[in-house]
């Protein structure tokens, strides 16, 4: 079945994404408050294990957990009661959709119902069935858009709940994967855009934007492939702090050597290069990926001698020197730091964000001494007043030790 197959005269229940019961094409449960009270939760553990049952211990465990309670069958049956006439209230053609045998609870057969979950599960199990590659890519593609993300979002604190959702999550990611590989197969890019956004909403910070960057390079839009990366890397630092996964970076330098040009003269493919007609001051802001690409740059051009190199790492501390990991001054902080650093190094250095209150600076052909002058420049644009919060600073510089390998010359602390 597909979501478009749903009918007006079926119980829809939505699990996944959010919770709601939908019958004749009317709302009949779930939204606003409702998803607190103890009927919404009765009816997600029978419709969700309705094939099966629940026990009454473990209803009441489920339904009342640790609260005292003097006679907890009692308040079960009162539950039940409760939710029963609210369900033949909204219109349910039978007041018995809950029924009990041999000290099990289930949804009734008499009421058919459409859940999401359920469904995205089963139609992955029938795309395991089939060795028919055509048959297995229409079933995973079904599966797919059935996931409209995590299962019962407002329930995370509830372990079974907590745990059915980790086990959904693991299922779409595998039929992502699978149905991945046989796009890539089909060379059927089309789709596989298609696949890569919808995975990265339904499941974001997972890297399925790298799935819709493959597709992209594979039908030559290598600019919206570029776009794209630099929309993820700024969403996942603006969200979590996260920088760029190896995943990312590695779909990056993919796009790199996959890049192909018309032919052209020298001197506009040097016009295309450049970034000199930016005459703007300050040090050359970059993503993670760049930084390092400059960095290796770098090294080599030091195994001829001759330069001053200093990596610097700029973490936002509070007033005691610890990193500020969280907090909702974080965000306003990180942009200040970074214009600091932006407005303090040259336009020679490079610079990009780390991660959240941490900001990487390359600073090229410059001395020890003049790392603390720099510091002292950001702290000029970055103090405000009295404030707490600071900058602490660790500065290595880039040289050859004998063993071959890059050292810190006595790089350190410094706030």
């Amino acid at each position: 079945m597909r979501i478009t197959d749903v009918g007006e005269k079926d119980v829809f229940v939505r699990m996944l994404g959010g919770f709601s019961i939908q019958y004749n094409g009317k709302l009949i449960a779930g939204g606003s408050k409702a998803n607190e009270s103890q009927s919404v939760y009765l009816l997600q553990i029978l419709i969700h294990a309705r094939e099966k049952g629940v026990s009454r211990d473990r209803l009441e465990d489920l339904l009342f957990e640790d609260r005292e309670i003097s006679n907890v069958h009692h308040a079960l049956q009162s539950v039940i009661y409760n939710t029963k006439r609210k369900l033949e209230k909204a219109g349910l053609p039978s007041s018995s959709v809950i029924e009990q045998r041999k000290g099990m609870f289930y949804w009734s057969h008499e009421l058919p119902v459409v859940e999401d979950a359920a469904e995205f599960e089963r139609l992955y199990l029938e795309s395991e069935n089939t060795t028919n590659p055509d048959e297995q890519l229409a079933l995973l593609m079904d599966a797919v858009n059935w996931y409209a993300g995590e299962f019962l979002p407002m329930q995370t604190a509830t372990i079974w709940a907590a745990q059915e959702a980790r086990r959904l999550k693991a299922i779409f990611c595998t039929c992502v994967e699978r149905a991945a590989a046989l796009l890539r197969m089909n060379q059927d890019y089309f789709q596989l855009e298609k696949l890569g956004l919808y995975a990265a909403k339904m499941d974001p910070l997972s890297d399925w934007e790298t799935l819709a960057m493959e597709a992209l390079a594979g039908l030559r839009r290598y600019d919206d492939a570029r776009k794209l990366y630099d929309e993820t890397v700024q969403f996942y630092f603006s969200e979590q702090g996260l920088r760029p996964s190896r995943r990312l970076m590695e779909q990056f330098e993919r796009l790199g050597s996959g890049l192909r040009h018309e032919h052209a003269a020298l001197d506009q493919i040097q016009s295309d290069l450049s970034g000199l007609t930016d005459k703007k001051p300050g040090g050359y802001l970059c993503t993670y990926p760049v930084f390092q690409g400059i960095y290796r740059m770098v090294e080599r051009m030091m195994e001829r001698g001759g330069q001053s190199v200093f990596l610097m790492l700029c973490t936002l501390v509070d007033s005691k020197g610890n990193p500020l990991r969280e907090g909702p001054v974080l965000d306003e902080l990180s942009v200040r730091m970074c214009d600091a650093v932006h407005n303090s190094i040259r336009r020679g250095d490079a610079m990009c964000v780390y991660g959240k209150g941490q900001i990487l600076a390359l600073l090229v052909n410059t001395t020890r001494e003049n790392c603390s002058i720099i510091q002292k420049r950001i702290n000029y644009h970055f103090l405000v007043g009295r404030q707490r919060t600071g900058i602490e600073y660790y500065v290595n510089s880039l040289f050859r030790t004998p063993s071959g390998v890059f050292g810190d010359n006595g790089g350190g602390a410094v706030k």
